[in-house]
């Protein structure tokens, strides 16, 4: 390593020992996530302190250009601040849907005017967003989509709905999938806007889920009004964004997979596997189940094989961005997130029944919810059949046998 990288590691390591609380040393509960926003309300005062230090320093966003309120760092530094944050098991100081999916297309798509306008208030985590693009009618088949956005003067008219839209009810703003062209084929004439969700004519409901939490919602526009120059890219070009885009969620989304991770939507039970198995069916050395232990050891090494590929992967791709190889990351990911969640049901026994009321800690009370939650994992972002496709079509070059397949009917 250069002079200068250790230069670095040594400057990172002062500023987090002197501007990390100890509260953010430990791990994160549920209600003390920080998603920003107009409105953020913040369980933890420390949690604010920190990100306002973090997004001071733009590490919220370490390797976005300075000039839009990122970190400006190298990727080696990224890695040595990432290294120094887990070294201090420090918690993410922002979770934004705005960093892991909207900023990167601004940074490729958007116009100089829209980066300035939105990545600083991203990175200082002053507005939170959500996702529009799935509908009723069009879930995998999306370019299907009919929320339609007609041009009137400098604005935009956006009638129609969309569904599963994540935290819809907390969002500040919205990057939405809308038709602008009906006359041209459907993976034509499809734009990408930007607008307030306090708009008039917007209107959220959310979903209960099996899992008893509600992050997801119905999201309907009614007449909504939206400047013109909301548009990202060219118009009638919103397909090429939004692939771009569900590439980078696919690899957020990976992250369920990362064993002891805290990624949003994949669940993430107090203690790792062992030490949940440990506490109910181990004593003071060992699990006294040989099936489960092999079980675990397996998952293990799955994990960090996975890791470890996830790493790799980055590294190919620096510069670039994400690929198809999201695809594969994204499958593989929510398949280990599955497995680790049955792993605790399985290690916990009957002490992971309960619901609801007296008899059980709220570890315990969450892990049946957490299994439950996972199922999601295969159809959000792109459903596991989807991958699969992507993965045998565009990573592994197979033929498309469809229309041979109809041909033969």
């Amino acid at each position: 390593m250069s002079g200068e990288l250790e230069r670095f590691r040594q400057e990172t390591r002062d500023w987090l020992e002197e501007n990390c609380p100890a509260s953010m040393r430990t791990p994160m509960p549920p209600e003390e996530v920080v998603w920003g926003g107009r409105n953020a309300e913040y369980a933890n005062p420390d949690s604010k302190l920190w990100l306002e230090r973090m997004a001071a320093k733009g590490w919220t966003c370490p390797q976005w250009p300075a000039e839009y309120g990122g970190g400006g760092l190298s990727s080696a530094q990224a890695e040595i601040l990432a290294e120094e944050l887990s070294r201090i098991h420090a918690r993410p100081a922002l979770t934004s849907f705005g960093i892991s999916m909207l900023g990167p297309v601004l940074l490729e798509f958007g116009t100089h005017e829209q980066r300035l306008e939105h990545l600083p208030k991203i990175v200082r985590g002053e507005i939170r967003w959500c996702q529009g693009y799935s509908e009723p009618g069009s879930g995998s088949d999306l370019a299907s989509l009919n929320t339609r956005a007609d041009l009137h003067g400098d604005h935009y008219i956006i009638s129609g709905s969309k569904i599963w839209t994540s935290y819809a009810d907390k969002a500040d703003w919205i990057f939405c999938l809308v038709r602008t062209d009906f006359e041209a084929p459907k993976y034509q004439g499809i734009s990408f806007i930007l607008f307030d969700m306090d708009s008039e004519g917007v209107s959220t409901r959310p979903i209960q889920l099996i899992s008893g939490s509600s992050p997801f919602c119905e999201t309907f526009f009614d007449d909504v009004k939206a400047p013109a120059g909301n548009i990202v890219g060219r118009l009638n070009d919103g397909w090429t964004i939004a692939k771009r885009l569900l590439q980078h969620e696919r690899t957020m989304i990976s992250g369920f997979g990362l064993a002891g991770g805290q990624a949003e939507g994949g669940g993430a039970s107090e203690g790792t596997v062992e030490s949940i198995a440990m506490r109910y069916r181990g004593d003071a050395e060992k699990l006294s189940d040989p099936v489960l232990r092999d079980r675990i050891a397996q998952f293990k090494i799955d994990s960090e094989a996975f890791a470890l590929t996830s790493r790799r992967s980055a590294e190919e791709s620096e510069g670039g961005g994400p690929n198809h190889i999201s695809s594969m990351l994204k499958y593989y990911g929510c398949e280990l997130n599955k497995r680790r969640c049955e792993l605790l049901l399985d290690a916990a026994g009957n002490r992971a029944l309960g619901w609801e009321g007296e008899g059980f800690d709220e570890d315990e009370l969450s892990l049946a919810r957490e299994w439950l939650r996972s199922k999601a994992n295969s159809i959000e972002g792109g459903t596991a059949e989807i991958q699969l496709n992507v993965i045998a079509r565009r990573v592994l070059d197979l033929p498309d046998l469809t229309g041979i397949l109809r041909g033969k009917r």
